[in-house]
Formats: structure tokens, sequence, C-alpha cells
């Protein structure tokens, strides 16, 4: 019997690592403190693990920011400007790539493939010089040994590092970040060495780059960098996840001496059967066959799941397969038993992470030929419960999703005129100035909300708490002089969250915490079933905030996209299909904003990017989709109403056609970490006519930019964009930050591109 975990999340079951990361960063405990709730939180996993039968156990998949960063640590790769001197890295230094300092900004911070995982990339070039200088892997698996327990550990393999970097700066943008290969795989022997030594028998390198579509010469860098790391007694394992894995790929590593186990994501890689029956599979490796879905929180079908895992054994061979889950359960919540409030029929239906392992376990078991009758059993009326259950079909919103096929949706007049009639009404001065919609959520709002949800305070108290704190950030905004307002959003716990709690179709969990970036967590909603609007979501919020102002007022809501991207969705129907019901759902928001007088509209699509599939061929059908329902969402309104989005942490260049296809009349978007990497597709040519906000500052650091900075960030986007088409505006939203870093930030904003309109109006 053998099982195995690729990774596990890191946060706790009640966040415990975010609570003493934010008290060490807050300079209220000590390292010390913070380490012993991060050792503490290890070993539960691994006694987890341990105790339920799981025979390879991940160690070093813990981290205390992001597991690529701690490989930046691991090879020292610091960029210059953090000062490191040498030694072993330490908590100043790692922080201060993942966060920035009062001083210096932070490395730049994208998504993780295709989840809402962010990671700190790598900024690399030829001098860098790479040096082993993070133990944290070695001493994680001293640290299991210690308490008896062997685990295998993990690190992200080299060509995958490689790939997720970037040129440093200063480096050309050509640079060829794999020709660095030769120069780290001395660190990566380093550690299989010490190891060894410390007495592993089973190293995990996460290589989740093979699932791309990769050049011929980033295989032979594989091939290299494998048969280099060979021969030091240690079984490797290399893990995918996430796709298919081309045929090629699949082909040039299954050869390779130095691999003993392949890790394929059964999931997401639907083709992985047939490929395995189509190319064969060597008999002198084991298959680490990801069964179990680390993405989603849906109870395994262990029939369906043990037939597959009975024909990849006749495939493979007799001891050969090993059950896996198809990725980290990074990705999903924790554990189902802290759920005490969720629908019981709805939560027979679920797995978290401490669930799906022991699904991993059971599966073994049942190869093994040792089924656990009783679990089948329950599992199988689980199955059967969801499928027949009424709550998860609604007739009408089938038919009103069938009525949207075959139609474009669009908005029937061009943008620039729309852009012209807008100005008339709103007659807002060039470059400008808005946030994103967001602004801080203090303690005192979080309790105001927390208690009336627990109904210990009446809806009256908190509505006019809510109202307060509205007028306030209002006040606020006319203060600094801001010209396009947002509420605030006291009223949301979450961007999507908030949404999904209004429509039917969705549930809720109460620990249900998934890490987003460091400490910072996100409560996906549950998709189980056709989702439909039942009333206004937002209007009454609006209307009170455009009330307290004569400048407009941006009515906030979540695109259809983001929604399903940043929520556990069903997966008994297309997700296209959700995306559409979603989709019409914000419609009769939008349109109720619209006839309440709000005419500045943002429906923000900050995951569009994110949910691209990795293999390129996929790419077209879900650009088509995604595109579609966004504009589905205000095809109806009046050219005189202005549709915002925005846009977060991703690699935007490669699809800036659909952006522009989106036919939104003013997108803002990341652009200040990345170093203005979104600029350069401009440069290069592409038109863009509609309004745009590359963001002029990092808002998920706690550095203020002074008004110098940001009038030059504004001064490299005017040398690329029309001036008639730029807004000044933030990366992101502020409700992460603090009023002290707010404030003086949107001071510095307000200010710089006053300093440009006078610039400007001079040169003429």
């Amino acid at each position: 019997m053998a099982s195995h975990v690729v990774g596990y999340p890191r946060m706790g079951p009640k966040r415990e690592l975010k609570f003493a990361l934010e008290s060490f960063w807050d300079g209220k405990s000590s390292e010390a403190d913070l380490q012993k709730v991060a050792k503490d939180l290890r070993i539960s996993i691994w006694k987890k693990m341990a105790d339920v039968g799981v025979k390879y156990i991940p160690s070093n998949s813990f981290s205390y920011y992001d597991q690529v960063l701690d490989t930046t640590a691991m090879v020292g790769a610091v960029p210059p400007r953090y000062g490191w001197n040498g030694g072993e890295i330490g908590f100043d230094t790692y922080f201060s790539m993942a966060r920035g300092n009062a001083k210096l900004p932070a490395m730049e911070m994208t998504k993780w493939f295709d989840t809402n995982y962010h990671y700190i990339v790598p900024e690399l070039g030829p001098e860098t010089k790479f040096k082993y200088s993070s133990h944290k892997a070695v001493d994680e698996y001293k640290e299991a040994k210690e308490i008896g327990i062997e685990t295998v550990p993990v690190i992200v393999g080299p060509l995958t590092y490689l790939l997720l970097s970037k040129p440093a700066k200063g480096v050309p943008k050509t640079f060829e970040l794999i020709s660095l290969l030769d120069s780290i795989l001395p660190v990566y022997k380093e550690v299989l060495g010490e190891l060894k030594a410390a007495g592993a028998t089973w190293v995990q390198f996460d290589e989740p780059s093979l699932v791309l579509d990769l050049e011929p010469y980033h295989l032979e860098a594989f091939k290299k960098a494998y048969s280099f790391l060979e021969g030091h007694g240690i079984k490797l394992v290399v893990e995918t996840y996430f796709a298919d894995i081309p045929v090629e790929t699949y082909k040039t590593i299954t050869q390779l001496k130095a691999i003993s186990a392949l890790g394929l994501d059964l999931v997401r890689g639907t083709k992985t059967l047939s490929l395995i029956k189509s190319h064969g599979f060597p008999s002198d490796k084991y298959l680490f066959a990801g069964i179990v879905d680390g993405r989603n929180i849906w109870a395994t079908d262990l029939a369906v799941a043990s037939a597959i895992l009975k024909d990849l054994e006749t495939l493979v061979g007799k001891g050969k397969v090993v059950v896996s889950t198809s990725c980290s359960l990074l990705h999903t919540a924790v554990d189902l038993v802290n759920e005490t409030k969720l629908d019981d029929e709805i939560k027979s239906w679920l797995a978290f992470a401490a669930q799906k392992v022991v699904e991993v376990v059971a599966l073994a078991k049942a190869l093994a030929g040792q089924t656990d009758q009783a679990y089948f059993a329950s599992n199988a009326a689980v199955i059967a419960s969801r499928k027949t259950s009424s709550r998860v079909n609604n007739k009408a919103v089938q038919k009103a999703v069938g009525a949207l096929k075959g139609s474009d949706h669009r908005r029937v007049t061009p943008v620039s005129v729309r852009l012209d009639e807008q100005q008339k009404k709103l007659n807002l001065p060039i470059l400008p100035t808005t946030t994103i919609g967001s602004f801080p959520q203090t303690v005192e709002l979080r309790r105001v909300r927390r208690e009336y949800k627990s109904n210990k305070i009446a809806e009256a108290e908190y509505i006019q708490s809510i109202q307060q704190e509205i007028a306030k950030v209002v006040k606020l905004q006319e203060d600094l002089d801001i010209d396009v307002l947002v509420h605030g959003e006291p009223e949301r716990n979450d961007m999507v969250e908030y949404f999904g709690e209004q429509l039917q179709g969705f549930a809720f969990t109460v620990n249900g915490w998934v890490q987003s970036y460091g400490s910072r967590c996100v409560k996906p909603p549950i998709i189980y079933g056709d989702v439909s609007r039942p009333k206004p979501m937002t209007l009454f919020w609006s209307k009170y905030a455009q009330s307290l102002t004569n400048r407009p007022m941006k009515g906030m809501l979540t695109g259809p996209v983001t929604i399903l991207n940043w929520s556990f969705v069903r997966n008994d129907q297309p997700r296209s299909e959700t995306s559409m019901q979603i989709a019409l759902a914000i419609k009769e928001e939008v349109e109720d904003l619209e006839a309440g007088g709000i005419q500045v509209i943002q429906i923000d699509e900050a995951a569009l990017r994110e949910g691209l599939p990795l293999r390129k061929t996929e790419h077209a059908n879900y650009l088509e989709w995604a595109v579609h329902g966004f504009r589905i969402t205000n095809c109806g309104v009046k050219d005189t109403t202005q549709i915002h989005t925005h846009m977060c942490y991703s690699n935007f260049n490669d699809i800036i056609h659909s952006i522009i296809d989106m036919d939104a009349d003013v997108i803002t978007i990341e652009n200040s970490r990345s170093d203005e990497k979104l600029l350069s597709v401009f440069r290069e040519g592409v038109k863009y006519g509609a309004g745009i906000g590359p963001g002029v500052y990092d808002i998920h650091s706690p550095r203020i930019p002074d008004t110098e900075e940001i009038a030059d960030r504004i001064g490299k986007m005017l040398a690329v964009l029309e001036t008639n088409i730029l807004w000044v505006n933030p990366d992101c939203g502020l409700k992460t930050r603090k009023y002290g870093e707010v404030v003086p930030a949107l001071t510095n904003m307000v200010a710089a591109a006053k300093f440009l309109r006078t610039e400007l109006a001079s040169a003429k």
C-alpha cells in the first residue's frame, strides 16, 4: 500500500500562522514566538498524516511566505538592493524581499500558474552568484525525523525555478534565464548531499513547468539538470500538476535514469490515462498518481477513482502506482471538522485537506486489496445524493443561459464615442485620480460586521455603523481631492464572498481559509448549484455613498470570471456554463445601479488572466467565453454610464487583445511591482483607445512612495499612452493597509497628478 501527499496547507486550521506572522511584523512578538507557532503547525501536520497512514509524507512544503521565495533563499539569489552580505538568510532579508521595507520596494509578486496563490518572482542575471544560503529543507527533514516521522523533502525544481524568474533590473529582457542552469545546479546537488547525510531516501522536486508548451532546448536543459543530480543514492520524484503533460515532454522525462518516480495530475490532466496507454510507462519507475483533487473541495468519487487506479496499475505494473493528490493541498481549505455552521447536506458532499488525506489512504488500501467497504459505501451515497439533489438545478436559470448562446452581447457605440459622452457628463480633469475600491478594514469595522453576523447587534445599529464608515471615507477622499470616489466597501468581508452570500447556488464556510500570499488568506465560496440573484446586492450602499457627494461615486462589483476563479466551483458542469449564470446575475445588478443614479460602475475581473489554461491550444476557447461573460454584464447600459474594470497581479501582455475586446471604458491594472512591464506592450505598438490606469504605487507593501517617485511613474506612462486616456490610481484595493500608510500615499498620488497637469498645461 503506497500513498503520498504533494503538499499541505501552511496557515493552520484557524489561521495560526497568519496571526503569528502579522504579530511579528507589527513588533508585538519575537522571532522565537513566530518560530514556535510554525514548528507546532509542522509537527501537527506530520503527525496527522502519519496517524492516517500516509507513506510518503512531505516536509519543506511549509513556508513563512512562499515556496519560490524559499528557493531564492536556498540558492542565495538575493537582489543586491537588500544588502545581504552572505551567511544564512534570516527573517530581515527574507521578509524584505517579500514585503519591502521602509526604504526598499518588495520583489515582484505574480500568480502561481493558473491559481490564486501568489509567488515572489526571482530576479536573476549573468551576475547572480548562487550559494547555498538557507538550510530550511534539511532542517525541517531533521525536525520530522526527531519525532520519528520519515518525510519526503519538497523543493521547487531547478527548471521551474529558472523559468518562473525574470531578468534583474538592468539585465536585457532577452536574457535567457535557463542559461543559469550550470551555475545553480551545484547548489541543488549540495542540498541533496546534505539530505542524504541526514538520512533522506526520497526527495520531491516540484516541476509544474513541465506541463507548459516548452521549447526543445528547455527539455534538453531538463535532461542535463537531472543527469547532473543523479548519483546521490536518493530517489527523486518529479511532480507535475495543473494540466496534461505534453507528449514530447512525457517521452523525455520518462527516459531519464535519475528520476525514480513521476507525479502526474489525473484531475486537470484529463488525457493522462490515454497518454500512458499510448506511450507506455517505464518499468523502472513509480507513478505517483494524482487522483484526489488538490484544487477543489468536492469529495472524490472513490468508485471512479479506484477504477482508474486499477487501469493504471495494469499499465504501469503491480506495486508501481502510488496514490497521491493531484497537486499540493495548499490550494484547498484545511479541515471540515471546523465547519460547525455549514449546511449538513452540502457538507456531506465536501472534502477539505484533512479529508483528502483520508481519501488518498483509502484508495491506496483499496488498490492493495484492502477496501474499506463501509467507507466506500458511504462515499457512494454522498456522490448519488449530490447528483440527485433538487437544490443543485434551477430550470429558469438554465433556460436564461441557453438563450445567451449565439449572440455577441456588445455595447453598440464605439468606446471612443462613449468616452466623449461620459466626459460631457462627468467633467473630469486630465489624469483623473481614483482608487480601486476598498479602504482599510479597521479592527472596529471587523468587530461590527462580526457582531452583526452573530446577531449580537441589531440591523439598525449595523447600518448606522457602516454608513458612518462610508461617510468618513467619502470625506477623506474629498479632502484629498480625489476625482472619482469609492465608498470604501466597509460592508464587505471579501470581494467574492460578499456577492456569493447574496446569490443563490452558493454556500459558505466559517474556517475554509486558503492562502493567497504571505499572511493574506481568502475564504472562497462554494458554488454548488445554478446561480441567480434574488434581489439587489450593492444598490443601497452605493446610493447612500453617492448622496454624500457631488463627485462621481463608483458602484463596485466583482465580475463573473473572478467570482468563478476565486470560488470552489461545481465540477458537474462546464465552468463556462457557471460563468454565464453569474454574468446574468451581475448584469441585473449593473442595470439596477444605473437606474439608481450611479454613473460609474466598476466590474472587477481581477482573475481573468489567472484562469487562462496553461496549454496554448486551450487559450482561445477560455478567452472567448470569459470575455463574453464580462460584456454580458454591461451590454445594456447607456453610453453615458462609464464601465470600469480592474485586474490584479498577472502577466497581461499575452492577452492584451482579449482585454481590449472586453470593451470596458476604463481599465485599472497592476503595474508598479512588475517594473512597468505592462507598458512594454504599448511601446511595441499595441493601440489602446479606452481609459487606462496602470497602478502608480504598490499597495501590498507598507512603503509610502513620495510625490516625485509617483510623478516619475506617471511620466513613464505618458511616454507611451495618450494623455486623455490615462488615469492615476494605486495598484489594487487598500483593504489590507493601515490609514497611516494610505493617507500619505494617496496625498502624494494626488499631488503628483496635479503637478503633471500643471506641467502639461504649461507645455501647450
